[in-house]
């Protein structure tokens, strides 16, 4: 096996990036991107204790394109066999996007033997598009216009995707040129039929049935802002599934606005993945929720013999409607919405 390659029983090689020793931080990337979109974060993780590892899906980045296996089905078994061939254990699992759906379907198919707990980051369970079932979602004809730009000037079209993707048709917004065009050129490495197939994974699975199967604690983080998966038709309808569920919502700002919140320590760690609703202060928060898997080594099943009590009287434990958070959705959570009507600790 070639280092950092691995190839799966189909024989589809998977590219990864393994970065530091300690607990175990998986991170599974949104459409059409790679891994390359977490090094901000892994970066940050890798240098306070924990090992972080991030894999191109199949068909994007630095993996092959086949023709086939380019469903969330596919998606999770690439996940899988990483794992497996990794031996990873106790994981924290990261997901944005597409990710999110990837992480939950790896979960629905394999199970939670080998995953502590998960992080939906703007993910797209339970389904995006609009049904009978499903009235809040999204019109096919959105996903067709997405299915038209890619198999048409995919090029031009990467580029006009990336300004609400980062927020930059919002005002105030401070995004970079250099992080339009970084979005642009991780979008061109994805191939063309494997983006244009994953539209449909990412839109049309419903994750329902996977999204009840999800038995560790589970904390969905999602922009309210978010232009490219609307909240309330995902996480806020997503998390009423999971047991074990958290949530912290990004109301009213901009798209990455609310790194200005952060107080100034919080400024020095290294910069946040550019995600619509998302912001560099979170990587700090994050590494604290992270943080207590080394702390707690009792958590891996506290979640499943009742909620753990929480020490002290911090108003930041509580949510705004007088509800226990953990102590690690504490440290997540800056001043900004948390929601929650599950018992279960994230840590």
């Amino acid at each position: 096996m070639a280092k950092h390659i691995i190839t799966t029983t189909d024989g589809t090689q998977i590219y990864y990036k393994d970065w530091g020793a300690g607990p175990v931080v998986t991170f599974s990337h949104g459409w059409p991107l790679n891994a390359d979109a977490w090094d901000g974060q892994m970066h940050f993780l890798a240098q306070n204790g924990f090992r972080v590892i991030a894999h191109d899906r199949r068909g994007h980045g630095r993996s092959s394109q086949p023709s086939s296996g380019n469903d969330m089905n596919g998606y999770a078994d690439d996940l899988a066999q990483l794992i497996e061939t990794l031996d990873l254990k106790n994981i924290t699992m990261v997901g944005h996007s597409t990710g999110g759906g990837e992480v939950v379907r790896y979960i629905g198919r394999h199970g939670t033997g080998r995953v502590a707990r998960a992080v939906l980051i703007g993910a797209v369970p339970p389904v995006m598009l609009k049904s009978a079932a499903n009235p809040e979602g999204l019109p096919l004809e959105v996903f067709d216009g997405i299915r038209s730009g890619v198999a048409g000037d995919r090029s031009q079209f990467y580029k006009d995707l990336a300004i609400p993707f980062y927020g930059a048709n919002r005002a105030g917004s401070k995004v970079s040129q250099g992080e339009l065009d970084q979005f642009w050129l991780w979008s061109m490495q994805s191939g063309q039929k494997n983006a244009y197939e994953c539209v449909k994974a990412f839109s049309e699975t419903d994750f329902t049935e996977d999204l009840k199967k999800v038995d560790v604690p589970t904390l969905f983080m999602h922009g309210e802002d978010d232009q490219i998966v609307p909240v309330h038709d995902s996480a806020k309808k997503a998390a009423r599934l999971v047991q074990h569920a958290k949530e912290i919502y990004y109301p009213g700002a901009p798209p990455r606005a609310h790194r200005h919140h952060a107080r100034p320590h919080q400024r020095r760690p290294a910069r946040l993945h550019p995600y619509p609703g998302l912001s560099a202060p979170l990587s700090w928060r994050f590494h604290h929720a992270c943080h207590r898997q080394r702390l707690a080594p009792q958590r891996r099943n506290a979640h499943r013999s009742g909620p753990v009590p929480l020490r002290g009287a911090d108003r930041r434990n509580r949510c705004a409607g007088g509800q226990r958070r953990s102590a690690a959705a504490a440290d997540l959570d800056d001043g900004h919405e948390c929601r929650s009507g599950r018992s279960g600790e994230l840590a």
